[in-house]
Order: structure tokens, then sequence, then C-alpha cells
């Protein structure tokens, strides 16, 4: 009975503590249920709302009514209708589009001599398993369309099927995932180092005290801010460059757009995973509380929110928003765009605007809450 009351006198004690800790309380009650929701509607292999372009070549009802068929089916969202040969291209590269569908000249002619017409579809192949997906679905639609005209003009033996689907897999023909796998992991491992070493750095120092002595020192926040992150920054990039090689010599990625686009891209997304590295150096006072912090804000959005293995468009409208803090999303559709499909500036413009936009914003922030506990304010 004497060990069961000091037990009890123990549990009592520990349970007022954590009461009083908030962090502990949030940790244990709140947080599953973020990741309850999180994981529950970000993880999600479907794909909905495929991003469809369609050159109609014909104009006629029946050209009309195979795009309505696409657009009824849940699957495929028209996002633009185009008579240019160039616009293919475009929608494309600026992910626009992830799928064009050509309807020939005298697809209703063909249709109602009982020939069999031949329908285009140009699918982005930057994502194999997405890809695939959307190749299944654009044959079951096709398929569906083509038995509805057999069975209307019935007769035995049965003719072949009106309409037949020929698609083109752009940029990644043989559809290897490898290609898709590798541009993700070197966002994956920049940010993971960028942000972790970034943050554990400053404050190892505020846990050893030398931070309190180099306040001391004729030194200002910025050149301390500058000189601690540089060496981070050269081996990120390091990394990612390291990475990239190896990737194109084990695996054949390919290389088909301009060096310096690519390598300037992936200097500002290193300087953004850097800034959160100083955010999470900011907010904690330990390296373990630090660790935390880095791996929330860079490794789960980095996996999950960032195009990287779940597809953003089948998430629910509130995590697609939250898609837009991730920096990782932005470069990873720049990349894909310069390695795989070639794309220039043009096409990318957005995303390197949206990673200097972010990288700006969350360096204020770091630089000013860590200039306030330089000054001890």
């Amino acid at each position: 009975m004497t060990v069961l009351r000091h037990v009890f006198a123990v549990a009592r004690k520990e349970m007022r503590q954590v009461r009083r800790d908030t962090r502990t309380m949030a940790l244990v009650l709140v947080l599953p249920l973020f990741f309850l929701w999180l994981f529950g509607y970000a993880l999600n292999f479907d794909i909905r709302d495929v991003t469809l372009a369609v050159q109609d070549r014909d104009g006629s009802p029946e050209s009309r009514a195979l795009v309505a068929a696409f657009v009824e089916s849940g699957y495929f969202s028209l996002v633009e209708t185009t008579h240019d040969e160039a616009a293919i291209r475009r929608v494309i590269d600026r992910n626009a589009a992830r799928a064009v569908l050509v309807i020939p000249a005298d697809f209703a002619t063909d249709l109602r001599n009982g020939r069999s017409v031949s329908v285009q579809a140009v699918v982005n192949g930057d994502n194999a398993n997405t890809a695939g997906t959307v190749i299944g679905y654009l044959n079951a639609i096709v398929r569906s369309v083509s038995s509805q005209l057999v069975g209307e003009q019935a007769a035995a033996p049965p003719p072949p099927p009106p309409i037949v689907l020929e698609p083109r897999i752009w940029f990644n023909p043989e559809l290897k995932s490898s290609f898709f796998l590798v541009l993700g992991l070197i966002a994956y491992i920049a940010t993971l180092i960028a942000v972790v070493s970034t943050a554990l750095s400053i404050v190892r120092e505020k846990e050893r005290g030398t931070f309190e002595q180099i306040r001391m020192a004729p030194l200002g926040t910025m050149s301390y801010v500058v000189g601690k992150v540089l060496p981070y920054l050269a081996l990120s990039f390091t990394s990612v460059l390291v990475v990239l090689l190896a990737g194109m010599w084990l695996f054949g990625l390919p290389m088909r757009g301009s060096w310096v686009l690519l390598l300037g891209t992936t200097v500002l997304f290193l300087v953004a995973a850097l800034a959160m590295g100083l955010m999470a150096s900011s907010l904690a006072d330990t390296q373990q509380a630090a660790f935390q912090i880095a791996a929330l804000m860079s490794v789960l959005p980095t996996t999950i929110l960032s195009g990287f293995m779940f597809p953003i468009s089948s998430m629910p409208v509130a995590i697609q928003a939250a898609t837009y803090l991730v920096p990782a999303r932005y470069y990873l559709a720049a990349l894909r765009a310069v390695v795989l499909k070639g794309a220039g500036l043009g096409a990318v413009l957005v995303d390197v605007a949206c990673l200097a936009v972010f990288a700006l914003a969350v360096l204020t922030l770091a630089a000013v809450r860590l200039r306030r506990q330089w000054h001890g304010t």
C-alpha cells in the first residue's frame, strides 16, 4: 500500500506539471488531431480534377460531345481550348494542363461514314505515376464513348471501335518513376540539410554559452547570421549538385534545360530553406527543440505538401492553400520544368518569383527575431 501511495503521489505531481505545461498538452492532444487531419486528407493516391486542354480542329457537335464526356466524367477539368500548335507546348510547360486532347479535322465526317478516327492525347510525363493514371482515364472514357456509338450502330460482326486513342507521353516516354523520385529527393535532401543544420548550428551556440560571448564582440547581427549560414549554403548546394549528377549517371536522368537557370533557382530555394532554419533557431533554446521545430517546418511539408509524393490537385481546397507556404512546391515545379521539359525562364517565372517572396519574407522575420535575442530584448 505504501508503494501505491508513492506511485499515485508522483503521478498526481506529474499530472499537475503537465497541466501547467501548455506545450506538452498541445503535443499530446492537438498534434495527433492535426496529423490525422493532414494525413487523412493529404495522403490521397486518387487523382481527380486532371487539368485538360483541348485542341478541337473539327468543331462539330460530335467533337464537342467527346469533350463533354471528358468533363462530365469528373476526372478532368477543362482549363483551355486552343487552336494553336505552339500552345500545346506552352500549356504543358507551364503546368497549366496535364493532358492535351487533339481532335482531328473531319472527325465527325469519318464517324458518320463508319471510319475509325484516331484522337491524340499529349500527356505530361514528368510524374510517371500520375501520367499512367491519366492515360488510363483517357482510354476508359474513349472506350465508353466508342461503346455508345457502336450501340447506336449495332451490326454483326461488331465493327472496330469508332474512336481510337493515341497517347503521346512527353518528357518521359518510358514512364520511368526514377526521374520523378530523383528530382523529389533533391528537394527533400536540400531542405533537410539546409533547415536542420542551420537551426542546430545557432542553437548550439546558445546551449554552450558562446552566443552570449559573440554578442559582446564587435560584430553585427547580420554579419553573424550571414557568416553562420554561408557554409551550409555551400554544403547544401554541393549536395544538390552531387545528387543531380548521380541521378544522371545512375538512372539516366536527362538535363534538357539551362544549367544557369537550374543552379540559380537552386540557390534561391536554398536561401528560402536557410531562412526557415534561422526561424527555427529563433524559436528554440535547445538542439532537441530546434530539431523538432525544423522537422515540422521542413521535412513533413516537403514530403506531403510539395507534390513530391501525393498530387496536390487531389487534396482538399484548404490543404491545397497550405501548400503555397511550402517552398519545395515551387522548387519541384521549376526543377521538373527545367530538367525534364527543357523549359526556359518564362515557364518557371511564377515559381521563381514565389520562391523569392517566400525567402525574403521568412528571412526578414527570422532576422527580426534573432536581432531581438542578440540585443537581449
